[in-house]
C-alpha cells in the first residue's frame, strides 16, 4: 500500500472528482431549504456585497474606516473570506452572468465549490501516500457520508474550513516530507485561509506543534536527522506563524482597525460560546455538563457503517504495516522511515478534531458538523483498508485456476467489483437522505425511525421548511398567514425570492397571527405546538412531511382556512 507519484493524470481524476461532485450538488441544492444560519450568512454577504460594490466603484469611498465598519461589522463573530465569496458568487455569478435559476444557489456556491475541492484534494493525498485505489475510494467514501453530503449544499462555513483544514495539514505535511521553501510558504498560507475561514483552524497549531515534537522525539530514539526534522519543522512553523495572521488579516476587513480588541472579541465570543438545546438519547441539554459519548455515538449513528469498519480495518493494516516496519529496521533489513509520519499525522487529525468534544463544558448544539473536519483522515484511513482487501482479493484470485480469473485478478475489473460492493450501502443511504440530511441516522441505530426511538435529535436549523412548500402553495390561500417557527427571516424570504414559495403567502412570528403553523420538532419546542392546539382548536397536523416514515416537520391549520 506505498504511495505513487503524481502524474497529470492523477490531477485530472482530482479534476473530474471534483466536477462531479459539483455538479451533483447543484443539481440537489433546489429541493433543499434553507437553514437558519443560512439565513444568518445571506444578510452578511448582502452586506459585504454592497462593500465590493462600493470598493469597484469607488476605491477610496471603501477604505474609509467607516465604511468599512459599516459593512463588516454584520456577523463580526465569525471570519469573513467565506462570506466575502457567498458576496462575490451573488454579485458576479448571479447579478451580472445569470448562471444559476435560484438566487440562493449563488450564495451556496462557494461552498459547493470548496467540497468538490476537498473530495479531489482527498484522491490526490490518498493516491500520494497509499495509492491510486485508495485515494479514489477514500475520495468517494467522504461524499458518500449523509452528513457531509448535507452541509456541502449549505453557504455556512463548515465543509468550506472541512476543505481548509485538510489543505492546511497536506501542505504541512508536504513540507515535512520534502523541505524546501514551497511548501512552508504553501503551509502558511493555506493556515491563513483556513483562520479566516472558522475557529476550527484553531486545532492546527496544535497538531502541527504536537506532530513536531513527536517526530523529533522518534528521531532521537532511533537515531533519525534530528537537524533536518528540525530544519524542516522550523521552517514550516515559522511560515505558519507569520503567514497565516497576516493572510487572515488582510482578507478580514473588520480587523483593520482595532485589531487586538477585535480578534479577542472574536476569540471570546466562541471561547465563551452560549449554550443552545440538543437532544441526545432522550434528553435535552443545553447547559453542562455535556455528554462525553455524544461525539463517538453521533458518528457511529450518522457515518455509513461500512465506511466505519473500513476506518477501523485500515487503521489495523497500517498498525500492522508499522510494527512490521519497526522489526525489520531493528533488523538492518530495511531504512528507518516506511510512512509512520503519515499515519501520524492523519490519526492525530482525527484525534484533535474530536478532542474539544470529550470536554463536558464543550457545547454541542451543531450535531456532527463542529468535528466533521476529522472526516477526510476517517476516509483516507478507509482507503487504506480499501486498498489492501484489493490486494488480498487479486492474491486469492491468482490461486485459482483458469486464465479468465488470473486477468480479472490483473486488470481493474478486482478492484472495481470490490468498489460496488463497499459503496453500494453509503451511495444508497446518502441519495435516501437528501433532502432531510439532519435528519438521516444509519441502520447501525435502526436508521431514522430507531434514532428517534433512542431520543436522537431529528432536525434543526429549520430548514425541512423547504420540505413542505409544495403544500403551502397549494393549501395556503392569497395573502394567507404562516407561522414560520425555526426558519430564519432571510432563509423563508430567499424561498421566495428563488421562487420556491408563492410571494403573497406572508410569514409571522406568532402562532395566533397566523393561518398556518409550522413546527420543526424538538423536544424543547414542544411549547409551540401546544400553542397551535390552543389557537387552532385541533391536535390534528393539516400535514406531515420527514423522512422514511419518520415525522420531522408538520403543520397547522386553522379551521376554516
Amino acid at each position: 500500500m506505498s504511495g505513487v507519484k503524481l502524474t497529470w493524470k492523477d490531477d485530472l481524476v482530482a479534476a473530474l472528482l471534483a466536477g462531479v461532485v459539483m455538479a451533483v450538488l447543484v443539481a440537489t441544492v433546489g429541493d433543499l431549504g434553507y437553514a437558519r444560519d443560512e439565513g444568518f450568512y445571506f444578510h452578511a454577504a448582502d452586506s459585504y456585497r454592497r462593500w465590493f460594490e462600493l470598493l469597484f466603484a469607488n476605491p477610496r469611498a471603501a477604505f474609509e474606516p467607516k465604511a468599512i465598519d459599516n459593512a463588516w461589522r454584520v456577523n463580526s463573530e465569525h471570519p469573513g473570506l467565506i462570506k466575502s465569496l457567498f458576496a462575490l458568487s451573488n454579485l458576479f455569478l448571479q447579478k451580472k452572468l445569470h448562471l444559476f435559476a435560484m438566487e440562493g444557489t449563488s450564495y451556496r456556491f462557494p461552498g459547493i465549490f470548496l467540497a468538490g475541492a476537498g473530495v479531489g484534494l482527498v484522491y490526490r493525498w490518498g493516491a500520494e501516500a497509499r495509492g491510486r485505489i485508495a485515494g479514489l475510494f477514500a475520495a468517494i467514501a467522504l461524499f458518500c457520508m449523509p452528513r457531509f453530503f448535507y452541509h456541502a449544499h449549505l453557504a455556512c462555513f463548515d465543509v468550506p474550513v472541512v476543505t481548509m483544514f485538510l489543505l492546511a495539514t497536506y501542505c504541512f505535511w508536504k513540507a515535512m516530507r520534502e523541505g524546501g521553501s514551497r511548501w512552508p510558504i504553501a503551509a502558511g498560507l493555506a493556515f491563513g485561509l483556513a483562520l479566516d475561514t472558522k475557529h476550527n483552524a484553531w486545532f492546527l497549531p496544535i497538531l502541527a506543534v504536537t506532530f513536531v515534537a513527536l517526530c523529533l522525539v522518534r528521531d532521537r530514539l532511533t537515531g533519525g536527522d534530528v537537524k533536518e526534522t528540525a530544519r524542516r519543522a522550523l521552517a514550516t512553523l515559522g511560515a505558519m506563524a507569520v503567514l497565516g495572521p497576516l493572510v487572515m488579516y488582510a482578507l478580514w476587513p473588520w480587523i483593520w482597525r482595532d485589531t487586538f480588541a477585535r480578534l479577542g472579541a472574536y476569540a471570546s465570543f466562541h471561547l465563551n460560546h452560549e449554550y443552545y438545546n440538543m437532544e441526545f438519547l432522550g434528553r435535552t441539554y443545553w447547559t453542562p455538563p455535556m455528554p462525553r459519548l455524544y461525539a463517538p455515538v453521533m458518528t457511529a449513528a450518522t457515518v455509513p457503517a461500512v465506511t466505519l469498519a473500513l476506518f477501523a480495518l485500515g487503521l489495523g493494516v497500517r498498525a500492522r504495516a508499522r510494527i512490521q516496519a519497526l522489526l525489520r529496521a531493528r533488523a538492518g533489513k530495511i531504512a528507518r522511515r516506511e510512512g509512520g509520519e503519515t499515519d501520524l499525522l492523519w490519526l492525530m487529525a482525527i484525534g484533535i478534531s474530536y478532542g474539544a468534544w470529550v470536554l463536558p463544558k464543550t457545547p454541542i448544539f451543531g450535531g456532527t458538523k463542529h468535528w466533521m473536519q476529522a472526516y477526510p483522515f476517517l476516509a483516507l484511513f478507509a482507503g487504506a483498508g480499501v486498498s489492501w482487501l484489493v490486494s488480498v482479493l487479486r492474491g486469492e484470485l491468482r490461486r485459482l485456476k483458469g486464465a479468465n480469473l488470473r486477468r480479472f485478478a490483473r486488470g481493474p475489473a478486482a478492484a472495481m467489483a470490490l468498489f460496488v460492493v463497499l459503496l453500494a450501502a453509503p451511495i444508497a443511504e446518502t441519495a435516501g437522505s437528501h433532502p432531510w440530511g439532519l435528519s438521516n441516522y444509519t441502520p447501525l441505530v435502526g436508521g431514522a425511525k430507531g434514532a428517534a426511538t433512542l431520543g436522537l435529535n431529528r432536525t434543526f436549523w429549520g430548514y425541512t421548511t423547504g420540505a413542505v412548500v409544495e403544500y403551502l402553495n397549494h393549501e395556503v390561500p392569497k395573502g394567507g398567514t404562516v407561522y414560520v417557527h425555526d426558519t430564519a427571516w432571510p432563509s423563508w424570504e430567499m424561498l421566495q425570492k428563488d421562487g420556491r414559495l408563492r410571494k403573497d403567502i406572508r410569514g409571522v412570528g406568532a402562532v395566533h397571527e397566523a393561518d398556518f403553523a409550522l413546527y420543526h420538532h424538538e423536544p424543547h419546542m414542544l411549547g409551540q405546538e401546544y400553542q397551535a392546539w390552543v389557537a387552532y382548536g385541533t391536535v390534528q397536523p393539516a400535514h406531515v412531511a420527514g423522512l422514511h416514515g419518520t415525522p420531522v416537520i408538520w403543520i397547522y391549520r386553522r379551521k376554516g382556512r
